[in-house]
């Protein structure tokens, strides 16, 4: 990887003079490993002046054209995947295994999964005498998160290739690895200068001066809400259109006809998967009151069998959160679910034993919570599952859609039907029934101040395009 540099610009890497750097901290022992350059707001102008040039003879490229380069930059990814692993594992915390796995596995899955998209999207329909053509947008920005590094940043790079659109990529400034790699990624396939460029830095910065500028036509942000209003309102002037996925406090309801061994289990493993630190995560386990006792037990031994520590190590569930700030945050939360009388059935605050180093949280089960309770309400991202009772499924409802967020949800019945029923009742943007996984070719967003748009599969290629009608285009 280019260490301090981190800056492709109209094709080139490049390493400007006289800007301030960050060091890398490797979260599994607190050491500084390279550094990140910060980038200024001349560095987005330069870099939004190449895309703006580059945008008419990419966006006058044939759908053929394009697919290919998509391809060609899907088999050179494959070749990465254990740098990209490494690189996440090293910088925000995951375990190899699962950072290898599973995190540089999202990334390839969006550019075969537009690939897909892009064997029957129609970019051009008729409707009677009218033509309804859909056009690349622009220019656009995007600023991305630590958590799910690679996976954040394809799922807008692909579908942005797909449409014809030049874009700007912002990477968090705690995990920037994964981004350098798929900049040297493109870089191989062949992607012509100017399309994609690359400014490391951070968003009170560079995520401003990119969410701001005049010539930028689209934000594509991820990441916390407060940070999608400042880019909202950032953007607001020029009105770009702006596609947020932020935050999140996902309801696992829980029915009284499922088998509470393996669906608790099943909750406490997805919860705590990548630290806790997912939008998505099932983070309220909502039961029904006469199981309360049983589901606290069953929660805080599936929790016991949990092995924390070095992402490096092979048998390691649960790595380091990304950062002092965070493992902070999340100390703090827990503090407070205890201090409002939360029951403390599994971990607790301060470190796992043995792990004297390194932002390791004890994974954390609290039962009694109660939609008050601020561990009820505010998004941890962190290890850290509330457990809360409900007394029917009118009731499960109400506790499920009393938050201001609308990302996921997930529904546990052995009738698939009631869980059917429920699905629609529960103000989200997805809702997993019965342990189904994430299907990349589903839209993914949410609700209310989860935020607006939607990323991956059809629904994301559409978040690039334009629509424009031409009246008369051929005889009624």
């Amino acid at each position: 990887m280019h260490g301090t540099s981190g800056f492709y610009i109209d094709g080139k890497w490049l390493a400007p003079p006289e800007r301030e750097s960050r060091p890398l901290i490797n979260p599994a022992n607190e050491q500084a490993e390279g550094a990140v350059t910060l980038g200024t707001p001349d560095d987005v102008e330069q870099a939004v002046a190449a895309a703006r040039r580059a945008f008419p003879a990419f966006a006058a490229t044939s759908l053929a054209e394009r697919v290919a380069l998509i391809e060609r930059i899907a088999d050179l990814y494959k070749a990465r995947f254990d740098d990209i692993g490494a690189a996440i594992s090293r910088q925000m915390g995951a375990p190899l295994k699962f950072a290898t796995r599973f995190q540089a596995g999202a990334g390839l899955s969006h550019f075969k999964q537009i690939l897909k998209v892009l064997e029957t999207f129609d970019f051009e329909v008729d409707q009677k005498a009218t033509r309804i053509l859909r056009e690349p947008i622009g220019v656009c920005g995007m600023i991305v998160p630590w958590n799910w590094p690679m996976n954040q940043i394809t799922c807008k790079v692909a579908p942005a290739l797909a449409a014809g659109c030049t874009m700007v990529l912002k990477p968090s400034e705690l995990a920037p690895g994964p981004a350098e790699i798929l900049a040297e990624i493109l870089e191989e396939a062949g992607v012509p200068p100017g399309v994609f460029n690359m400014v490391q830095g951070d968003g009170p910065v560079v995520g401003a001066a990119l969410a701001a500028h005049p010539q930028v036509d689209l934000i594509s942000f991820t990441g916390s809400t407060r940070g999608g209003v400042a880019v909202a309102e950032a953007a607001a002037p020029t009105v770009k259109r702006v596609g947020q996925e932020l935050g999140g406090k996902a309801a696992n309801i829980l029915l009284d006809d499922v088998d509470f061994d393996d669906a608790v289990m099943r909750g406490v493993t997805l919860c705590f998967r990548n630290a806790g630190q997912s939008c998505n995560a099932p983070t309220r386990l909502l039961v029904p009151r006469a199981r309360l006792a049983e589901v606290a037990d069953i929660a805080a031994a599936a929790t016991a069998a949990i092995k924390v520590g070095d992402p490096a190590a092979a048998d390691t569930q649960l790595g380091a959160v990304v950062s002092l700030r965070q493992w902070q945050g999340i100390q703090r939360h827990i503090r407070s679910g205890i201090d409002a009388g939360a029951r403390l059935v599994a971990g607790g605050p301060e470190r796992p034993a043995g792990l004297k180093r390194g932002f390791y949280v004890r994974p954390t089960v609290f039962s009694e919570v109660t939609p008050e309770m601020t561990i009820a309400r505010e998004e941890i991202f962190g290890p850290v599952l509330s457990i809360m009772a409900y007394d029917d499924e009118d009731h499960a409802v109400s506790i499920a859609n009393d938050t201001p967020f609308g990302l996921a949800a997930y529904v546990e019945s052995a009738d698939i039907e009631r869980a059917r029923r429920l699905a629609r009742r529960i103000r989200a943007g997805m809702v997993h029934l019965n342990g189904a996984v994430a299907d990349p070719s589903a839209p993914f967003g949410g609700y209310r101040q989860s935020g607006n748009g939607r990323e991956w599969g059809a629904q994301g290629l559409e978040e690039f395009l334009e629509v424009k009608a031409v009246m008369g285009y051929s005889a009624a």
